[in-house]
């Protein structure tokens, strides 16, 4: 893996549960799905988002929590619900003129294989699925919903000279 390939980036695609949340879904007597995400992981977002990456959140979870946790970090492109990942994630790569080595998709398992296999740089937490990251060009130190998110977002801004300090995004 060569760092210099998160400098090519600039369409981000995220899974939901194993990326941003931890893979734990905590489920109350009403019924409500609960997820766990990381603030370290909301405020890189934030910041990719005024930096000007295009991040896409692709998941089959239907929760509306996950829509508005997203939509408070700023994220426009949120899609739940989705049996068919891959088509999505094509039609939103061709429609914004992204050329495959500028896309990256962060996944933990089997249903993330074939958008990782489709993007110029797959990535994953350190806690994916081994089929996962034989297939990916990177794995993260950390676990998913425990940071991985920040991990890969830092490295992609640092080396577009757009990580600093900015006190106007606020973890949320």
């Amino acid at each position: 893996m060569v760092l210099s390939e998160f400098a090519k980036i600039r369409a981000v695609f995220l899974d939901v549960d194993g990326v941003l949340a931890d893979g734990t879904v905590t489920v109350t007597e009403q019924g409500e799905q609960l997820r766990r995400f990381s603030i370290k992981d909301g405020y890189a977002i934030q910041l990719a988002v005024k930096k000007g990456l295009f991040i896409v959140v692709i998941t089959g979870g239907k929760s509306q929590g996950i829509l508005l946790r997203l939509e408070g970090l700023g994220v426009k492109e949120v899609h739940l619900g989705v049996s068919d990942k891959l088509t999505l994630m094509q039609s939103l790569i061709r429609s914004h003129g992204f050329a495959v080595e500028e896309t990256l998709f962060m996944g933990d398992d089997m249903p993330d294989f074939d958008c990782m296999q489709a993007v110029g740089l797959p990535v994953c937490p350190n806690d994916a699925v081994e089929e996962i990251k034989t297939i990916a060009k990177y794995v993260s130190p950390k676990r998913g919903g425990e940071g991985c998110v920040r991990d890969v977002l830092e490295k992609i801004l640092k080396l577009q000279g757009l990580w600093q300090v900015d006190t106007q995004v606020k973890s949320i």
